[in-house]
């Protein structure tokens, strides 16, 4: 089975898909950073969408998804921008952490599995 890796840089792949299955790596709000909760969300889960067009998939083929927040009481606010976002009857198994991030502007961090 061959392995395509896209936006390669050399210390990780922001996707790579091996078979039937796409990983993209802990995704930020690069356009949103600081902002708040919600912004940050809105602008992980569109670049998610990107990259899951770039391997051949989208959004109703998760699998999983692994979601990093630097303060529970903003789980709500999160979650609300998710809702609306995930697709309906293809809810992906799913864990919520409290974690300190990499870099201060970011709150949260997304990283997703889909099957092609």
């Amino acid at each position: 089975m061959s392995i395509q890796r896209f936006e390669t840089g050399p210390r990780m792949s922001q996707v790579v898909a091996h078979g039937n299955t796409v990983y993209l790596a802990g995704v930020v709000a690069n356009n949103a950073a600081g902002e708040s909760v919600t912004k940050q969300t809105q602008d992980i889960l569109a670049t998610i969408d990107g990259h899951l067009a770039k391997a051949g998939t989208d959004k109703s083929k998760l699998l999983s998804a692994t979601i990093y927040i630097t303060d529970m009481k903003t789980f709500q606010e999160m979650n609300a921008v998710w809702d609306s976002w995930v697709s309906p009857g293809n809810t992906p198994a799913r864990a919520t952490v409290e974690a300190k991030l990499a870099a201060p502007q970011y709150t949260v961090e997304i990283m997703v599995v889909a099957a092609k």
